[in-house]
């Protein structure tokens, strides 16, 4: 054989031993640490496993959904769809216009309000209708103007408006002041509150990290009743407030990822990866002390979790 020919030949092999392209996703990055977490192993497992290129995006649900709806790959996955929380969006996409995926592997999720131990045991707090004692409602008041606080959520998550629903509906309104701010907000406060002896209500729930952060405990509400929760969202009707009646506890969610339609076409061994994707609730709460109780780099943590946990990983690999 010449030595162009043998040259030629081993270029022609070098190539086929190659993949034609490095496959890509963009991960949203809602603003929960859970999400967060959940967003970084995703990435973690596609850099370190695949071989793939990430970039993380960060938005809120109704960006993250339109963004897979469009399908063009500027955001291709959202990692943490609260269901029914986010109902409105995975019946608009999911179910209505076919665009975007959800997955068949979710693990629970449970809401509610918390207070810290002590300040439950100090004023035998056990319910969120003692949210709405004046005693207990003054100890909860940070700035003056004679009803305590209670943070509801941040601005753009579902969760809140139920939350600002409910705390009309079980008649707290005259007594609470609903708050809504980023997470790390209502972070600092409780640390706060704890450690000036103060009262603080706020929404919690599981998994997250404030379960291994402070000694919190959540209160009890009435047993979840689907007829006394009739909940609008603002992306269904304007007057979603007063159209809406939230009395009742929360039923225990469903977790899952979702992604866009487009993304088998674009990345298919991404696509597949998430399709066997699967979390624990306890692997959410670890992520998320890791992260935010401990302060850590989120794709240090993702990256460490991977490495002690082949087999699992392998599953999600079909390997």
């Amino acid at each position: 054989m010449s030595l162009r020919k043998t040259l030629l030949t081993a270029t022609v092999l070098s190539a086929l031993s190659l993949p034609a392209f490095a496959e890509s996703v963009k991960i949203g990055v809602p603003t929960w640490t859970g999400a967060q977490a959940i967003a970084h192993v995703l990435g973690a497992v596609v850099e370190h496993r695949i071989g793939g290129e990430v970039e993380f995006v960060p938005g809120n649900n109704a960006t993250i959904f339109q963004a897979m709806d469009q399908g063009k790959g500027d955001i291709d996955v959202h990692p943490d769809v609260w269901l029914p929380n986010q109902e409105s969006f995975t019946k608009e996409y999911v179910d209505g216009k076919g665009t975007v995926s959800l997955s068949s592997n979710p693990y629970a999720g449970n809401q509610g309000f918390c207070v810290s131990k002590d300040f439950a045991a100090a004023n035998s707090i056990t319910d969120i209708a003692d949210l709405g004692r004046p005693d207990v409602a003054a100890l909860m008041d940070s700035d003056g103007n004679g009803k305590g606080e209670m943070w509801i959520g941040a601005p753009g998550w579902a969760s809140a408006n139920v939350n600002e629903v409910k705390v009309r509906d079980y008649g707290l309104l005259d007594f609470i002041e609903p708050i809504r701010a980023e997470e790390s907000v209502k972070t600092a406060r409780i640390k706060d509150s704890i450690a000036k002896g103060e009262g603080y209500a706020f929404y919690c729930y599981e998994p997250h990290a404030v379960w291994y952060m402070f000694d919190v405990v959540m209160l009890s509400e009435p047993t979840f009743d689907p007829a006394k929760y009739i909940m609008i969202q603002p992306s269904d009707d304007a007057d979603w407030y007063e159209k809406s009646s939230v009395a009742t506890k929360d039923d225990l969610k469903e977790v899952q990822i979702a992604w866009s339609n487009s993304l088998p076409e674009r990345s298919p061994a991404i696509a597949e990866f998430f399709q066997r994707f699967s979390l624990t609730a306890d692997d959410v709460s670890n992520f998320a002390f890791e992260i935010s109780g401990k302060g850590r780099d989120p794709a240090e943590v993702a990256k460490e979790w991977i490495d002690a946990n082949p087999e699992r990983v392998d599953a999600w690999l079909g390997l």
